[in-house]
């Protein structure tokens, strides 16, 4: 077993974006709890990250086996994919993909248990069942004759889950309630990582196009999906923003307007972009930046 091909199958890069959610989600309920114990001692916080980060894994080798068999990956710029060009069997992706669930579920029902005991058996089973979703969510991206990634919903399920879910979930973990205006800031992530996306697809445009790969990019064009872009990166400065001002504390809050510097950035060069394959740089900087978000926004809360 070549260990090397998986672990580029495992895409590393993609690892920072996926647990944004999570430390902003986790930052604001130990806020709320008046900070009884530091999210860097919580187990809780870890076992999410962990949680979270299988279930990334999951859906990096899901995409890479689902693209891979439909052919989709041939002539795609940026990361080779391993089953696409025979690195990793189908078979064997679809082994590391089983036992990749299998250790999730494990860590996941660890985090469940930890965080609501057998008192909070309802809470529990809710968890559960959000986590059998994401699995789900996470292999039906490109896998199968209905995978939503070729139908345009890739979006919907990135803000959902990566933001959403994420943020809300994690906060729910450490509170047991949910605070609505916690909302704004999973809106935030929700659009960051949802621009990530926007930009692979911005820059494999061309070849989703001849895959019959119908992202929201092809269905929109070019010029729609820069406009779209920059909602994104907008809408998540703007959101991030209002929840500051509605439980303004002291000016540390405002720090998380650092990482939004290289997202306005990134705006720019998106809409003097007439090269697809330079983007591809771009992808980083705005996965990271999110991260970065991520950092700055909860180290605000407790500041």
């Amino acid at each position: 077993m070549d260990v090397k091909s998986y672990v580029k199958a495992a895409r590393l890069r993609t690892l920072p974006l996926s647990v944004s959610g999570i430390i902003v989600g986790s930052f604001l309920g130990s806020d709320q709890l008046n900070n009884q114990i530091s999210i860097l001692e919580s187990p809780i916080f870890w076992l999410a990250i962990l949680t979270t980060i299988g279930f990334q894994v999951l859906s990096n080798f899901a995409n890479d086996y689902g693209d891979g068999i439909k052919g989709s990956d041939k002539n795609r710029t940026g990361e080779a994919r391993m089953v696409s060009s025979g690195a990793i069997t189908p078979k064997q992706m679809k082994s590391a993909m089983i036992i990749t669930t299998i250790i999730t579920l494990i860590i996941a029902l660890l985090l469940i248990y930890v965080s609501f005991g057998k008192e909070n058996f309802g809470y529990s089973i809710l968890f559960l069942g959000l986590g059998i979703a994401s699995i789900a969510a996470a292999i039906k991206y490109t896998v199968g004759n209905s995978a939503y990634g070729y139908s345009g919903f890739g979006d919907v399920f990135v803000f959902l889950f990566f933001g959403l879910l994420s943020v809300i979930g994690s906060y729910f973990l450490f509170t047991k309630q949910i605070d609505f205006t916690v909302f704004l800031p999973a809106i935030s992530v929700g659009l960051l990582s949802t621009a990530v996306l926007n930009l692979n697809n911005l820059r494999d445009r061309e070849e989703d196009q001849k895959n019959n790969k119908n992202t929201l990019v092809v269905k929109l064009g070019i010029l729609k999906a820069k406009k779209y872009h920059y909602g994104l990166i907008f809408g998540a400065l703007i959101t991030a923003c209002v929840y500051t001002f509605l439980d303004f504390k002291t000016v540390y809050q405002l720090i998380f307007l650092m990482a939004f510097v290289p997202l306005l950035k990134n705006v720019k060069t998106v809409a003097n972009n007439t090269v697809p394959s330079e983007l591809d740089s771009e992808l980083k900087k705005v996965a990271l930046s999110t991260f970065l978000f991520a950092i700055l926004f909860g180290i605000g809360q407790i500041l």
